[in-house]
């Protein structure tokens, strides 16, 4: 056997090709969903891959109509494939908002936490607290702490990653005292804002891509909570995806 050549050893190697190819797939496969549809969406999206949501081994479709298909894996219902395409950001847009936490390394559940990220029908809306524990500026200024920075540049990479459209606001409480009659709340809110942009676009975001800064003083407190309180200090940042982002539901056949 041994003089009639290596033939075996082809067919041994591909024996072990196919166990690693099979342990690799179960091994996918049993990662929690919303890392699969990240994943997935992350590595055919750079490539403007052609593939659509049906294609290869994670099926993006939650679900199908229960009548009509006739068999037919494609929705011939409009209503439903946009449904299908909320479905699929909403699942990315709460896993970028969890990496953003670990990112920072904080807890999500803590209470008075810094920062708060709330997924939209479009997008995120992060608040970013300015508390005395951990303060995001200098008192009454609008120069960014460490930690302040810290969470900018943080930011800027997800913003920069994932190709966000930005807005940003500036708020902040009332009976705040400023040594100069000249500089109110508006401006500081203002300030703060344009000094969130200033650092975001030196880390790494499109200027193109921040579509508004507004500083709005002491006028849109936190809802039930008091004008002097803590949290009213904040900046806000509203990150709508893209068009190019959000999935379209393929023409009907």
């Amino acid at each position: 056997m041994a003089g009639k050549g290596g033939a075996w050893k082809v067919a041994y190697a591909d024996f072990v090709t196919a166990m690693m190819a099979l342990f690799m797939v179960l091994w996918i496969c049993s990662q929690d969903k919303e890392v699969l549809v990240a994943t997935s969406r992350y590595f055919q999206t750079p490539f403007k891959s052609p593939l659509d949501a049906k294609s290869g081994i994670l099926n993006f479709e939650s679900s199908r109509p229960a009548s009509g298909s006739s068999g037919n894996k494609k929705s011939d219902d409009p209503a439903a494939n946009t449904s299908n395409a909320r479905s699929i950001d909403l699942q990315f847009l709460n896993s970028v908002a969890k990496d953003f936490f670990r990112l920072l390394n904080l807890d999500e559940s803590m209470a008075d936490k810094p920062i708060d990220v709330q997924v939209t029908s479009d997008g995120l809306r992060v608040t970013l607290f300015d508390r005395a524990r951990q303060p995001l500026f200098a008192e009454k200024s609008a120069a960014l702490t460490p930690w302040g920075d810290f969470v900018m540049q943080s930011l800027a990479w997800m913003i920069d990653r994932n190709g966000f459209n930005v807005v940003i606001e500036g708020h902040t409480r009332t009976g705040l005292d400023l040594s100069d009659p000249a500089y109110g709340p508006w401006e500081l809110s203002a300030d703060r804002a344009n000094a969130a942009r200033r650092s975001l676009v030196r880390y790494a975001v499109e200027p193109k891509l921040i579509e508004r800064v507004t500083g709005y003083g002491e006028t849109r407190p936190v809802p039930l909570s008091a004008p002097e309180a803590e949290s009213n200090q904040r900046v806000t940042l509203s990150l709508r995806l893209g068009k190019k982002d959000i999935p379209t539901p393929p023409p009907a056949p």
